[in-house]
């Protein structure tokens, strides 16, 4: 028998609106698409991934492309993300015509306009918020704002911690620490769950589902409800190694004190806030959501990848490299520029080897409409630096990731002869989000190209 259709909201009215779930069979979902933008065919999600300190120039194009753009490999230093090419758009020589940097760059990176300092003003509402208002009456949460917790002298400096905007002088807070998040989607309002799974309350509401959804459903829902499980326990066991370390008096890898609560290990603790962001968009608990991979001007070492040595914003400046003491932390020097080059690169491949972590998560979610979790979203993935020894608005790393609902054609590197500004990425994607909306920041149009 068909499972007859019911909306979202009777399903979430009908829990109490306790729990996030899947999409599913018996919730259709239908296009939002903006007159004149392609149609989409499911529900579309949006999420920006920033990256500080910038890059060393010459290491994020394309290796080799196709006539029409094509692309067909990606540099050594992509490397991470070459089985999710057919992924991906790359667009070339993107700008901020209104500035960036390290405390200028964050706050406006998702704005489009400059940073008042004295005010504390990034001009506008970023560009993730404008997508929550639109969309927050159709999901638990309006958006989520995630990021790992900043190291460094600047990690509590305002400016380098704020890209999410809801007014242009109102900042949005930050989620840094796993279970706040885990709990945000999963845990009843009631504190119900305190002494218990969270799961094991989420089952006993879901069960009311039972005469209702299909075959498949009921199978979508048993591995969707497995992931929350195994998200759970991770979190679990990150709170309790993080607290022996710290009462053992042992260092994390990136050679700071424990944080109870903030995994121990960088590649756990960033995996784990990935994973979060994908069971936020499976769940559709948000469809909206920024993550920080750090602070705008990151001192965190990444000693802890092979012959790498001192602090990130010190190896972006890498053509200070004399054989002194040239770190942040005064103590680390490097022998050549070619060699401190080499390791900021590394690092910036190691966040590319988290990206497509994110990326073979989000492409393995098959949803109803029979497209990928990664299928039905927009990722953008990139840093408000160009080169980071020159601290320049040019050529800014930027790629976007996912088909946006059907309504962006990726595989491809958009080769644009002029400068190209970064807001008019943000306005295309906002457009497809469904945001009745014809300019955005210092743009006037959308990125062309976006739909090939």
């Amino acid at each position: 028998m068909r499972a007859r259709g019911l909306s979202r909201r009777t399903v979430l009215q009908g829990l109490g609106a306790t729990v996030a779930l899947p999409l599913l069979d018996v919730m259709p979902a239908f296009a939002t698409g903006r007159a004149g933008a392609p149609a989409a065919t499911g529900v579309n999600r949006l999420a920006y991934l920033y990256f500080p300190n910038g890059i060393p120039r010459g290491i994020w194009y394309p290796e080799e492309t196709g006539p029409a753009g094509q692309l067909l490999r990606l540099n050594e230093w992509m490397s991470p993300l070459e089985p999710y090419k057919d992924n991906l758009l790359i667009p070339s020589n993107i700008w901020t015509p209104e500035g960036n940097g390290h405390v200028n760059g964050p706050p406006t990176w998702l704005t489009g306009h400059s940073y008042n300092s004295r005010g504390v003003n990034a001009g506008g509402v970023s560009a993730d918020q404008l997508a929550a208002a639109h969309v927050r009456e159709d999901t638990l949460l309006p958006s989520l704002e995630l990021s790992v917790q900043g190291e460094g002298y600047f990690s509590n400096s305002l400016p380098r911690n704020a890209i999410s905007w809801s007014a242009p002088d109102r900042p949005m807070t930050r989620e840094i620490e796993p279970r706040a998040i885990f709990d945000r989607m999963f845990r009843p309002p009631s504190g119900g769950a305190t002494n218990r799974s969270v799961m094991d309350a989420v089952l006993a509401d879901a069960t009311a589902l039972a005469g209702y959804v299909s075959a498949a459903d009921r199978s979508r829902l048993d591995e969707y409800f497995e992931s929350i499980r195994a998200l759970e326990r991770r979190i679990e066991f990150a709170e309790s190694r993080s607290t022996e370390m710290r009462d053992d008096g042992a260092l994390t890898d990136t050679l700071t004190t424990p944080t109870p609560g903030i995994p121990a290990d960088h590649d756990s603790y960033m995996r784990l806030m990935m994973d979060l962001m994908v069971a936020a968009f499976q769940s559709d608990a948000t469809r909206v959501c920024t993550f920080m991979l750090d602070h705008g001007q990151s001192n965190r070492y990444f000693n802890f990848i092979p012959d790498v040595t001192g602090t990130w914003h010190a190896l972006s400046h890498y053509k200070n490299a004399s054989g002194k003491t040239e770190d942040d932390d005064g103590v680390t020097s490097w022998e050549s520029v070619e060699q401190k080059r080499a390791m900021y690169a590394e690092v910036i491949r190691w966040h590319h080897g988290q990206v497509a972590y994110l990326l073979d998560r989000m492409r393995s979610v098959v949803e109803p409409n029979g497209g990928t979790l990664l299928d039905n979203s927009m990722i953008v993935y990139g840093a408000s630096l160009g080169d980071g020894n020159e601290h320049d608005a040019q050529h800014l790393p930027t790629l976007i990731a996912g088909g946006g609902a059907g309504t962006i054609k990726t595989g491809r590197f958009l080769e644009h002869a002029e400068p190209t500004d970064l807001s008019a990425v943000h306005l295309g994607l906002l457009q497809r989000m469904g945001l009745p909306i014809d300019a955005f920041g210092t743009a006037d149009g959308p990125l062309p190209g976006l739909a090939g």
